[in-house]
């Protein structure tokens, strides 16, 4: 028998939401089926390994070890088990519920993922919608032996936030950031074995799963790495511990609240340091904590607050607090906080005056959710190598990219160009630039990209003389043409 492939798993489980249709809002889809398949996946995988167990040592010693929690990265109590379940005609909703609330109290890392999705919502999900969901997820086998490569779930989850994006349009930005971007900041950042990294605003927590996935690429050991989060929103912050738990990243600390005011990654009364910090935030974000701010026990805005109606350089402090010695953050920005004044102008002096800045990158418009805007990519080091030093490298990116219908994407060819230019460091006629602090402060510090890269096209000087003897000769010829024409009738009796 053929094992599932990841376009089988892909197409049944986007099938999942059209039984959905109708009855639930489409911004609550997710929820819904993220839950139902991590209960599907855990119960099967848990099933697998009893049966395992049991063959492996002999129905007698393989009993006892099958009933032994110790035994199973989650175990699964006998109300979360899919076949019981399936057993439930009527009050399902209820049912799952409770296996959401019984696989809690027996593992600890899932407390509080789970529960906060209520099934048990009789107006629109109703004991014959979910007997329809549970039945089309029964015909998935999702153990480890049926899939056809080791990260399928992770890859399949994904697939289905991306989906969901889409599908919520300017919603899906809360909590998806184009994986093209994603990667590009990933490979602009380089995270190594060993390091910490960590997403302050973490959404659905791809950028976390990105740095393991480069890490693994670059032959590094991906479970080096340490991984750390935050995030405001309750099912956003939901779908993240789902997300890296389907990705086999159990290990993590993904922490829920808003990361202004309440910080949860705290060491000894202090912000926690990071080798590499990345984050897509809000942009401008108008409720974002500046009373907080003011009192802030942590010392985050040395540079001073941002004003009370846009948060985008409280969340580029908070990040740049966070960095060790030598670390390294990228943190993507609506081009405004490039030439803004005010507190905002002020915090910039700052920034910049303190050799923070390593590079401005412009991306294109148009390739986020929620926002057709174009946006910029700060690189900040506290560690920056002697060339670098006192100098900001400006990439203008803004160009190259490929046009979709609803959103513009990068290529792999525009990301490998970006992150060459970042790496060589050198001038590219129209698209590279260093440039030192002494000419950035002489701006004013201003940071428009405009200012450094001149990207207007030359114009071709014209050669009047020679325009005026062309259009001679056209209209030489066209008084030949005529004068043959008009011969040429006058032979034939007609004129």
């Amino acid at each position: 028998m053929s094992k599932l492939t990841l376009q089988e798993l892909e197409s049944h489980l986007w099938k999942s939401a059209d039984i959905l249709r109708g009855s639930v809002d489409s911004s609550d889809y997710k929820n819904y089926i993220f839950g139902l398949l991590f209960l599907k996946r855990l119960s099967d995988v848990f099933e697998e390994h009893n049966h395992n167990l049991i063959h492996e040592h002999g129905e007698e010693i393989g009993s006892i070890l099958a009933d032994d929690p110790e035994q199973y990265q989650f175990y699964v109590p006998q109300a979360a088990r899919w076949e019981q379940i399936r057993k439930h005609a009527e009050d399902i909703g209820s049912a799952i519920n409770v296996a959401f609330e019984a696989l809690e109290n027996e593992n600890q890392t899932l407390e509080g993922v789970l529960t906060p999705i209520d099934f048990n919502r009789k107006e629109v999900l109703t004991d014959s919608v979910l007997q329809r969901l549970l039945q089309h997820f029964s015909l998935l086998n999702l153990t480890n032996s049926n899939l056809s490569e080791p990260d399928m779930l992770g890859r399949a989850y994904e697939y289905l936030i991306k989906m969901f994006a889409d599908d919520a349009g300017k919603k899906g930005g809360e909590f998806y950031t184009p994986s093209k971007v994603v990667e590009l900041l990933v490979k602009l950042l380089k995270p190594e074995e060993q390091m910490r990294v960590y997403d302050p605003t973490c959404g659905s927590g791809g950028m976390l799963i990105q740095s393991v996935d480069y890490v693994r690429e670059q032959g590094g050991n991906p479970e080096s790495l340490s991984l750390f989060g935050q995030e405001k929103n309750l099912g956003t912050w939901s779908i993240a511990k789902m997300n890296l738990l389907l990705h086999g990243l159990p290990d993590h600390r993904i922490e829920k609240g808003d990361t202004i005011r309440q910080p949860k990654l705290v060491e000894n009364g202090e912000i926690m340091l990071f080798d590499r910090v990345i984050a897509n935030p809000p942009f401008s974000l108008k409720e974002w904590g500046r009373e907080e701010a003011e009192h802030d026990p942590y010392g985050r805005f040395q540079y001073g607050l941002p004003p009370k109606n846009a948060g985008d350089y409280a969340f580029i402090q908070h990040m740049v607090s966070s960095l060790k010695s030598e670390g390294i953050c990228g943190v993507v920005m609506p081009h405004g906080i490039l030439f803004r004044g005010g507190a905002e102008g002020k915090i910039r002096k700052g920034l910049i005056d303190a050799d923070l800045l390593e590079a401005v990158v412009g991306i294109p418009s148009n390739l986020f959710y929620g926002t057709g805007i174009p946006a910029c990519i700060l690189i900040f080091n506290r560690n920056k190598s002697i060339e670098r030093k006192n100098n900001v490298l400006f990439i203008a990116a803004e160009n190259d990219y490929e046009e979709g219908k609803n959103q513009n994407t990068l290529r792999n060819k525009d990301i490998k160009k970006i992150v060459a230019a970042f790496d060589t460091y050198k001038d590219i006629e129209k698209y590279s630039r260093i440039v030192s602090l002494e000419e950035i402060k002489d701006n004013e510090y201003n940071l428009n990209i405009t200012r450094y890269i001149d990207k207007s096209e030359e114009e071709i000087p014209v050669d009047i003389p020679k325009v005026i003897e062309e259009i001679n000769k056209i209209n030489t010829k066209q008084y030949d043409l005529e004068v043959q024409m008009n011969s040429y009738l006058k032979e034939l009796n007609l004129l």
